[in-house]
């Protein structure tokens, strides 16, 4: 019964992984976020179709996540950078096998596999 129960516990966590890689634009911003702290602009540009209110959401979402770092920088104007944490590298780390699985086997059923963009 306690198998069952640790089972499902798990699950439940690796679900929530998936549920939030899965929420538009999230994968694109992790990725877009690798090259180092970013300013909102350079995430609009390095993700085209996103909009200035779904940035503004996503980058708070993953800022709460604990995957983003935000960083206010006293200038004029005032800078703000977002940069990528190390649960972040570690999460894109974890995904990189799903998406080689998923381009090698998924294709075999016909589906269509996108890797992020890097």
């Amino acid at each position: 019964m306690d198998e069952c129960v640790e089972a499902q516990d798990v699950m439940q966590s690796v679900q929530g992984v998936l549920d939030t890689l899965a929420r538009r634009w999230t994968g694109e911003l992790l990725m877009a976020g690798t090259e180092g702290a970013r300013r909102f602009r350079e995430y609009r540009r390095a993700v085209p179709g996103i909009s200035d209110r779904m940035l503004t959401l996503r980058l708070r979402e993953l800022e709460t996540l604990g995957l983003l770092s935000r960083t206010v920088v006293p200038s004029t104007p005032v800078q703000v950078l977002y940069a990528p944490t190390k649960h972040a590298a570690e999460l894109l780390e974890a995904v990189r096998p799903l998406v080689r699985w998923g381009t090698q086997h998924m294709a075999k059923a016909g589906a269509q596999v996108v890797a992020p963009a890097s």
